[in-house]
């Protein structure tokens, strides 16, 4: 399910965030999470026509972004306060869009628009609506799908600014396809370098 290797994901950031931290800031106490670096996933917006032109594959018109479990008195706050934002956009944009929750408590903002800039545009809304509400450490990443003669995924980790292509085949992964898609959006992506971290997410509602 989704929220498993949501779960999963999420204790890998931490992971990776903390051996990120300097010895210093581990010294010193600083060790909080560091703030997401929400404006560098805008790149997927160009990036796209790129994928058309060198792989053969379209944006498939919709997207979602993971977060992981708020306290259940925060949760109706958050939940409720992303809806009034997406209803909001949503008619500047058209932009459809579904909260969910599933069964591991990790809360789900699935959006669905055949214009992809727009799609795009209300994942930096709601990333960043998040931050300035102080749920920034809950932003786990942003998924897009896309499709042609197979599907593929580009994930965005928002601790980590940098995105990593996905590309299951049944139960298994397509490691060689990931690092074609590598090889032609690295120009235009800012992709992540430690393959460690192309972490798969399996079950996604996109």
């Amino acid at each position: 399910m989704g929220g498993a290797s949501c779960e999963a994901f999420d204790r890998l950031l931490v992971r990776g965030d903390i051996f990120d931290m300097g010895l210093f800031d581990v010294i010193l106490g600083r060790s909080e999470l560091p703030e997401p670096k929400v404006e560098r996933q805008f790149a997927i917006s160009t990036a796209a026509i790129t994928m058309e032109a060198k792989m053969g594959l379209k944006a498939a018109g919709t997207a979602g972004v993971c977060i992981k479990p708020v306290e259940s008195s925060a949760y109706q706050r958050v939940a409720a306060e992303i809806e009034d934002l997406l209803r909001i956009g949503a008619k500047q944009s058209g932009t459809e869009w579904e909260v969910r929750k599933d069964e591991y408590g990790y809360l789900w903002v699935v959006l669905r628009d055949p214009e992809f800039e727009d799609i795009v545009a209300t994942v930096q809304m709601t990333a960043q609506i998040l931050t300035e509400q102080g749920f920034g450490p809950q932003l786990l990443c942003a998924v897009y799908p896309f499709s042609g003669d197979f599907r593929a995924y580009w994930i965005f980790n928002f601790k980590q600014g940098n995105y990593y292509p996905f590309v299951p085949r049944g139960k298994e992964r397509d490691v060689q396809m990931e690092l074609r898609l590598r090889a032609a959006l690295e120009a235009e992506l800012p992709i992540e370098k430690d393959l460690s971290r192309w972490y798969p997410l399996w079950g996604m509602p996109v």
